[in-house]
Parts: structure tokens; sequence; C-alpha cells
């Protein structure tokens, strides 16, 4: 799938964007937690907003035990992630709901292509020694290279936390260069993996320095963590690629990833993008949720706003 908005070219290592930045971890929870508070949406506007979060949904599986099956049913799921009643319960009947991509690992991506040609969405995988990202450099490039081969169109590389926790800003922009150069024509999310790196402070460099080596999108987490995404690394998060915006006049995107199984999930990091960047940004070139679980509840909670009645969870499942 060709992606309609262009790259982020970034910029060279620019330490004085981000290396004197100071976090306020209390102020930033307390605009986290009362960010989903102070909006609510119901009724017709909610089931608007959840169908929204499906189309930006990077529809995963990354288990020790995926197969060429799972896969081929997730993808089928990622085609047709609502039921045809209701969609036509909801006036989309003709419409072309789908997830945002597909995300698997570089081994299961022939399967993802061959399930989803023609139907628009990406492929994406994990790559670079997913989750640890601690394999030498040469196999982390080879993994994207193989990969790309295979017909991903956008890859999830997971950053050194070493060189986040050292301070070593050179080397993690040298090394995220060297990714997205092995890209080629797929996009780079650079996993920052905010759950290992201690503070907000460190959260914000480390988005920073992957925009600047050309990141196309910024993602919390690899959902392997002890903590993943929330909503005040988050709000980091987008406040730095607000930042690097500003000062760079480029667009990258968000992609919060990792322990988000809810249809009310959803709605918080929608809240919390429309709140911090605008009406823009809840499109899917630029916003993904990283999940799978997350899109049978919201399917789930489609079918109550249609009927008045909670189904059982069984009647949703994934692959």
């Amino acid at each position: 799938m060709a992606h309609s908005r262009g790259r982020n070219a970034g910029t060279k290592l620019k330490p004085d964007w981000f290396e004197d930045i100071a976090v306020n971890r209390s102020a930033t929870e307390r605009r986290a937690a009362t960010l989903t508070t102070r909006r609510t949406v119901k009724k017709e506007y909610q089931a608007a907003w959840l169908v929204k979060a499906i189309t930006c949904i990077d529809l995963t599986t990354l288990a020790g035990d995926d197969t060429a099956g799972r896969v081929r049913r997730l993808c089928a799921k990622a085609r047709r992630p609502i039921r045809d009643d209701i969609l036509e319960a909801l006036g989309l009947a003709g419409e072309n709901i789908t997830t945002g991509a597909v995300c698997v690992y570089p081994t299961m991506v022939p399967h993802a292509v061959k399930a989803l040609h023609g139907s628009g969405i990406p492929v994406a995988s994990v790559a670079t020694g997913f989750p640890a990202g601690l394999t030498p450099l040469p196999q982390r490039l080879a993994e994207i290279h193989y990969a790309v081969g295979e017909g991903a169109a956008e890859i999830d590389i997971v950053i050194t936390r070493e060189h986040v926790l050292t301070q070593n800003w050179q080397a993690l922009y040298d090394e995220i260069v060297q990714m997205r150069q092995a890209c080629g024509d797929a996009h780079l999310k650079a996993i920052l993996a905010t759950g290992d790196l201690n503070t907000l402070r460190n959260v914000y460099r480390a988005s920073m320095v992957a925009m600047q080596a050309g990141a196309d999108f910024i993602k919390t987490s690899t959902g392997k963590e002890e903590v993943n995404a929330t909503l005040a690394v988050s709000l980091i998060m987008l406040r730095a690629l607000r930042d690097y915006g500003e000062l760079s006049g480029q667009t990258v995107g968000f992609k919060p990833a990792g322990g988000m199984k809810t249809a009310k999930d959803a709605m918080n990091w929608l809240i919390l993008m429309k709140e911090e960047l605008g009406l823009p940004w809840l499109q899917p070139d630029l916003f993904r949720l990283g999940a799978s679980s997350m899109l049978a509840d919201i399917e789930r909670q489609l079918e109550h706003y249609v009927t008045g009645r909670y189904a059982a969870s069984s009647r949703h499942a994934l692959a």
C-alpha cells in the first residue's frame, strides 16, 4: 500500500533541541489523569469514535506460536473488522472499513502479504531483534532487509535502551539512521520501550533523537515490558512530536502499544490525540493503536449500541 503522507526526512543530530528539557512528572500525570474525565463521548458520537479507532488499529499477533493459519485469520478480520449486520445498522454498509495495518513477525510477512493482497491494508513487521533489540547491528539490519523484501510496508524497530540510559545520543542517532536506510521505501516506526527508560525526561529525549534520525512514527512499547503504553508517557511523546514539528517543519506519527485491550482504552487515546494535536492526527497515516483484543471489545460495544444488548465475548473472538 502506498502511504499518502510524505516521509520524515529527519535532521542532523541536534542535542540543543532536547538536552536541557525538564519534565514535571506530577504535572504530567495530573494532565493525563484529567484528560479522560473532562470530556464525555456518548451514544452515536461514541460509536463514530470507535469506528474511527478501528481504522487506526495495527492488528497484531506477536506470539511464539504464530502460524500461517493464524495470520490468515487475523488478516481476514483486518479486512472485515465489523460484522456486516452491525455495519448495516450503523449506516456504513457501503463503506470500506478496515484496520490501519496488520503487524507480525518477519517470517509471517509473506503470509500476511498474500492474505491482504488487493485490500490496501499495509503489512507491518517488527524487526531488529524484537523485543530486546540486543542482537548485533548487522543482523538487525539484515532482518529489516528481509522483512521489506518479503513485502512489509512498515517496519517497527526497537532502539537500544542502553544508549538512552547512558545518554549516548550519537550512538542512538547513528543506529536509527542505518535502520531508516535499510527500510528503503518502507515507513519506520521507532519503538522506544518507554517502560525501560526510567524517566519521562529520557522518554522526551529518545523521542526527539528518533525523529531527528528519520523515524516516521514514534511508538511507546514492544508490549513485552513490565510497563507498556500509559497516557502520561504518551503525553510526553506527543509534546516531543509537536516540538519536533515546530522546529523541523516535518510531521511524524504516533503509536501507543502494549496493554491496550478495551474500547475505553481506545477512547482514552483518541481523546489524548484530539486534545494535544487536533483532528488531523486522528488518521491512520499519523496515528496507530497497537492492539489485538481491543478490536473484539470495540465490536462488542458497537453491537451493544445498535441492539441494546451485550453479546458474549466469544461472539467477537479474534484469531
